[in-house]
């Protein structure tokens, strides 16, 4: 059944806040520096990973003052749930990334399967040196352990989280925050 109107008033009504807009421009300023001092000379390739990395990446590439070139790629577990298991590619980047230092920029990291395929997609197509950034890394231990963000902005426990580029079931990914549902859905 599709989401009405009152229902997404309701849910952002109940929402808590767990990281507000100050928290997440000091994570997008410290991440943008370490990754400056990384990869200021290597004239990168920075890859969005849509659709929840739009918002991140757009963030982030305003505080990368070096010379890159920025595309995306459309790999996705969730397609508008809340849950989801095997990713789906949609889009592979238009840009070549032979020969070429990669920073995969996405918006969360929970289980790491959509990080570790990307990762593999890119590693399959020549990149010499990838690393990764998320605006939001989740804890608990269901991660295998090999799958790791470079760069991570802030950390949240274990809960369905939304803003800031991530969607509750499709909707609420403009909010200027990350949030955690009020109410078990």
């Amino acid at each position: 059944m599709p989401l009405t109107q009152t229902d997404l008033n309701r849910i952002r009504a109940e929402a808590v806040e767990l990281h507000g807009p100050e928290a997440i421009h000091g994570a997008l300023d410290r991440m943008a520096k370490e990754i400056t001092i990384a990869m200021a000379d290597t004239l990168p390739v920075v890859l969005c990973v849509l659709t929840g990395g739009i918002i991140p990446t757009g963030h982030l590439l305003t505080r990368l003052a070096f010379p890159l070139e920025s595309d995306y790629l459309h790999a996705t577990r969730y397609r508008g749930e809340t849950g989801g298991k095997d990713v789906q590619w949609v889009s592979e980047p238009d840009i070549s990334l032979a020969g070429r230092t990669v920073l995969v920029v996405d918006d969360i990291l929970d289980e790491g399967n959509t990080l570790a395929d990307v990762i593999r997609f890119c590693a399959g197509a020549g990149a010499t040196s990838i690393f990764s950034a998320v605006l939001i890394q989740k804890r608990h231990d269901r991660r295998d352990p090999a799958v790791q963000a470079n760069f991570v902005g802030l950390e949240v426990d274990d809960r369905y989280v939304f803003g800031f580029g991530m969607d509750y079931k499709g909707y609420l990914r403009n909010l200027n925050g990350i949030f955690a549902l009020g109410k078990p859905d």
